[in-house]
């Protein structure tokens, strides 16, 4: 879904990796948010959503949320929470 809005604007050329990681021991880790990782997101696990664009020469632009999987399925997007 992040990848066909950036793609329909005109930018699909300038989002350079994957859409989301699983967040846990290491910086990056499974789940992988890609077109190619097809493995179902586990009840307990908690990852990212952050789609970005890089613009050679001129400056880049990434939004991260992260998403938690509830050990009853349920999905909560943690920054919600959080006021701005």
């Amino acid at each position: 879904m992040a990848r066909g809005v950036i793609e329909r604007n005109g930018y699909g050329g300038y989002f350079i990796h994957r859409t989301g990681h699983g967040l846990g021991l290491e910086v990056h880790e499974e789940p992988y948010i890609s077109g190619g990782y097809d493995k179902p997101l586990p009840r307990g696990s908690v990852f990212t959503i952050e789609p970005g664009i890089y613009l050679p020469g001129r400056f880049g632009v990434r939004l991260e949320s992260d998403v938690a999987i509830g050990l009853n399925g349920e999905v909560n997007v943690l920054d919600m929470y959080w006021p701005y």
